[in-house]
């Protein structure tokens, strides 16, 4: 997959792209993320990318031509699954979401910033919007660190247990299960036996159990989903 990721803000990634499972996911070439300062696709001389709303308001909007410049001209060498906007209004990222997009082939990620930007560029360019809360940001980078992330952990080859991901919590509606490692009793606090017993059975129904257990203790509206 070949994200590229359109931002005014491009240092901001250096750090979760540079570490831990993105890093290994572009070393064995399963990924490819570009970075584009939307900076560099102004004609303006001052490179500016913001000007004031038509019809008054507080703030400032990212303007309409850099923008579209960089997406066209990026499509001119790359065809696009997906021209993702993220946005607070958007559709919510989810489990389901992010399995969809990890199927993917090439992605173009923009990240707002200010008041948001040009209306046009979302009616005309724009394919899906995603957000990743109810809430405001002062821009889009984070959202698309963490959109990225969510992708690309799926993707086959990037963990070392490929089988990792399908226990996660939300793939099947559920919270995952608890999780216990060594020692077996720290402080008297002690690992469920169950967990030590061998039986496999017997052990993926615990597991099953509990996921539904914490899944109505914590976050009931799943539950609709998944079935129970």
């Amino acid at each position: 997959m070949q994200i590229d990721i359109l931002t005014l803000f491009p240092g901001i990634f250096e750090g979760p792209f540079s570490k831990s499972i993105i890093k290994r996911a572009q070393e064995k070439g399963v990924v490819k993320i570009c970075l584009h300062d939307i900076r560099d696709y102004s004609t303006n001389k001052h490179k500016t990318v913001d000007d004031y709303p038509f019809g008054g308001g507080a703030g400032m909007v990212m303007m309409i031509e850099p923008v579209v410049r960089c997406i066209e001209i990026l499509k001119e060498r790359t065809q696009y699954d997906e021209v993702i906007y993220l946005s607070p209004d958007g559709e919510l990222l989810t489990q389901k979401v992010a399995n969809q997009l990890s199927e993917l082939n090439n992605i173009i990620l923009l990240c707002g910033h200010y008041k948001g930007i040009d209306e046009r560029i979302r009616e005309h360019l724009i394919t899906r919007e995603i957000s990743i809360g109810n809430y405001v940001l002062s821009g889009g980078e984070l959202a698309a660190a963490v959109l990225t992330d969510a992708m690309v952990r799926l993707m086959p080859g990037v963990l070392n247990d490929e089988t990792s991901a399908l226990s996660d919590s939300f793939q099947d509606n559920l919270i995952a299960p608890p999780v216990y490692t060594r020692p077996y009793d720290f402080r008297g606090w002690k690992v469920p036996d169950i967990l030590l017993s061998g039986n496999d059975r017997e052990i993926v129904k615990w597991k099953h159990e509990k996921s539904i257990e914490r899944t109505h203790q914590r976050r009931p509206g799943l539950l609709d989903d998944a079935g129970f």
